[in-house]
């Protein structure tokens, strides 16, 4: 199966299916603007459909891996009797603890592209857990348009304290050292640089294509951070400037890239925004941090 690349639509196409997807503006919109670019026996409905995940394409690490051990459990929510359900993946050949890696999805919930990335960590030798932020609403239903419109029905106070409570229930694991890190895209790069304003012993956070936090909350953040933005993304990328001078002035532990001539989400495999070159070297860096961090340094 052939993926489409960026460079096979108009950056201004790009921009307004970015603006779709994290809904600035309704399917129908993007549509009737869509329809200029129905050129050469294209529709406006097959360009959207050719823009969407294609998760046929995402798997990196089979489900069935050998490597790994994986399943689903439930972590207590400290937000009522309700408990949010997450994927845990394990290497199946670990013989002592390991570092653990909360993988935060984007604005859709627990799509099969982030269990994916859950698994290409257990393949590192970190176990990772992938929280759904959709459970309270019945959980990512298979659906992109679906997922959009439940995710807009949560409560986002209570989505973000179930991922603190995904975190406390990770670094409590059996399992794991003790230390964690976590790592997420796009509303999940948000979350994260949140998660390092809220909790001072996490250990690392990565952050792909995130909003940003205050420069007041900026200040409280402890953790190391690894951030990934795109040039093409101006949307958040234009966010930079600000939160740098914050950490500078707060003297947390950062390092920053902005990948030239890439879109928002290109570490997506699934969708024609992906950028392979760029995906696998922000990709490595991610594993090179996280070890750095989160590895005992007898160990490093």
């Amino acid at each position: 199966m052939e993926r489409q690349k960026a460079t096979d639509f108009p950056q201004e196409l790009l921009n307004l299916f970015d603006r779709y997807v994290h809904g600035e503006i309704t399917r129908r919109a993007f549509l009737d603007a869509a329809k200029k670019y129905a050129i050469g026996g294209l529709t406006a409905l097959s360009i959207w459909e050719s823009l969407r995940p294609n998760y046929a394409l995402a798997e990196q690490v089979p489900k069935d891996d050998k490597r790994l051990l994986t399943g689903y459990e439930s972590v207590p929510s400290p937000q009522g009797n309700t408990s949010i359900r997450g994927y845990f993946v394990r290497p199946a050949t670990a013989g002592k603890k390991l570092p653990g890696v909360l993988v935060i999805h984007e604005n859709r919930g627990l799509n099969p592209y982030i269990e994916d990335v859950a698994r290409r960590l257990g393949t590192e030798n970190f176990i990772a857990f992938a929280p759904d932020g959709l459970t309270s609403v019945g959980g990512y239903p298979g659906d992109e348009e679906k997922a959009a419109a439940l995710f807009k029905t949560v409560d986002p106070a209570k989505m973000f304290e179930d991922f603190v409570a995904a975190a406390a229930w990770l670094k409590a694991r059996p399992e794991c050292t003790g230390k964690i890190g976590a790592i997420g895209f796009c509303f999940g790069g948000g979350t994260v640089n949140n998660l390092a304003v809220r909790l001072p012993d996490l250990g690392a956070g990565v952050a792909f294509y995130g909003r940003q936090p205050s420069a007041e909350d900026a200040a409280k953040i402890k953790a190391p951070l690894l951030l990934h933005y795109a040039s093409l993304d101006t949307r958040i990328t234009e966010g930079w400037p600000a939160y740098e001078a914050a950490l500078k002035a707060n003297r947390v532990t950062y390092t920053a890239y902005i990948y030239d001539g890439v879109n928002h989400g290109f570490h997506n495999d699934t969708t024609p925004r992906y950028d392979e070159a760029a995906a696998k070297l922000a990709w490595q860096r991610t594993v090179d941090f996280l070890n750095r961090y989160l590895r005992e340094k007898s160990k490093q």
